[in-house]
């Protein structure tokens, strides 16, 4: 049999994956409903070997990379998980004090592709820290459907608390120069955005296909915002109108970027919603902006 390509999947497997991928339908549900489309040939375990992530084959950065400086740190977190594990990420050889970037994971933990953009952004001229809000549990545990579990028994709250404690932990590092920005994908969007809602010295805030705060918590951002979403990702575009609404309400800045077409977790280049047009200009946007914020 040929190998699948993602112009053979229809579009509602990629919809069924996200409700999964998103808690909304269990293994046993999604496996079912995956059996309608094992169709000509194609069998369900062959559509689950298709859109389960990749991380053998898809680092854009080698983690030995002789340019760059990448290891693991642990810092406090005394209002989240108490002691908190990430990848500290910089260049080998830089001039004075970087700008700082924190990496926030999807709703599965520090896995290989979180890690990854974190040296991406290291790459750039940052340093960046990717923290594991998993690490009260063990951490990331070697594969995202287990992470997904893992991650449901903490308090979203509470996670929040740990990216805090990471950017506390960044700005005061000795060869950070506390101007600090967040990406964050997914739970890390949402993340990001309520970064900007409770850090009024956050410098810049990149979400990506994010949930959205209360018009009550939008009106304390102060930080400039970049918000990126994909154009078939109904679940999270549905709050956009009243984000935006509440933004201009306040006057804050923000620039937001729609791409057409593309899934939830476009960027994420693992797993076929992955779109490289969609996802190489997000990225650009995103190192622009954060040159032109941190630097």
């Amino acid at each position: 049999m040929k190998p699948l390509k993602k112009e053979d999947i229809n579009q509602e497997v990629f919809d069924l994956y996200d409700e999964y991928a998103h808690n909304k339908i269990n293994r046993r549900q999604f496996v079912e409903k995956l059996s309608v489309f094992a169709v000509g040939g194609i069998t369900v375990s062959s559509l689950l070997s298709f859109i389960s992530p990749n991380y053998v084959d898809t680092l854009m950065v080698d983690p030995k990379d002789p340019k760059l400086d990448s290891k693991y740190i642990t810092y406090d977190s005394p209002k989240g998980g108490g002691s908190i594990k990430g990848l500290l990420s910089k260049p080998k050889k830089s001039k004075g004090k970087l700008p700082g970037i924190i990496v926030v994971h999807e709703n599965r933990g520090l896995n290989p592709y979180i890690e990854d953009v974190g040296r991406r952004a290291a790459m750039e001229g940052f340093i960046s820290l990717a923290p594991d809000a998993l690490t009260p549990l063990g951490g990331y545990p070697g594969n995202d459907d287990e992470g997904r579990e893992l991650q449901r028994q903490r308090d979203r709250n509470d996670m929040l608390e740990d990216f805090i404690a990471g950017y506390n932990y960044l700005k005061n590092h000795k060869d950070c120069s506390g101007k600090i920005g967040v990406v964050g994908f997914c739970f890390g969007g949402w993340i990001a955005n309520m970064m900007a809602v409770k850090l009024p010295t956050l410098s810049a805030a990149v979400p990506f296909y994010g949930g959205q705060p209360s018009a009550e918590d939008t009106a304390q951002i102060k930080a400039p915002l970049l918000i990126q979403y994909a154009g078939l990702d109904t679940r999270v575009n549905a709050g956009w109108e009243a984000y935006e609404t509440a933004l201009k309400a306040n006057n804050i800045e923000y620039t937001t970027y729609i791409y057409p077409e593309v899934n939830h977790g476009f960027h994420n280049n693992t797993t076929p919603r992955y779109d490289e047009a969609a996802a190489t200009l997000a990225w650009k946007r995103t190192i622009d902006f954060f040159n032109d914020k941190l630097k």
